[in-house]
């Protein structure tokens, strides 16, 4: 992976998003700590998925399924 300063990624934008473009990352360093990195889209896209499930979609993705028992006894007594 390629490391660069922010002021010579800023000179080589282009550059850095066609390399981005062939599946090379860059890594984007500010202050001599790295600070961002350029990915292809593609990669970007396996950590930041666009849609995300909603919570019911998240429980029945639960391997093996959801069993739920209901105790049928009311909890307190009711005067009607």
């Amino acid at each position: 992976m390629k490391h660069m300063q922010v002021r010579e990624a800023k000179a080589e934008l282009s550059a850095l998003i066609a390399a981005a473009m062939r599946g090379e990352p860059t890594t984007i360093t500010k202050h001599g700590k790295p600070a961002a990195v350029l990915v292809p889209v593609a990669d970007a896209r396996k950590l930041y998925p666009e849609s995300k499930p909603d919570f019911v979609e998240h429980l029945l993705a639960f391997p093996g399924g959801i069993e739920f028992e209901r105790d049928e006894m009311p909890v307190r007594d009711i005067d009607l």
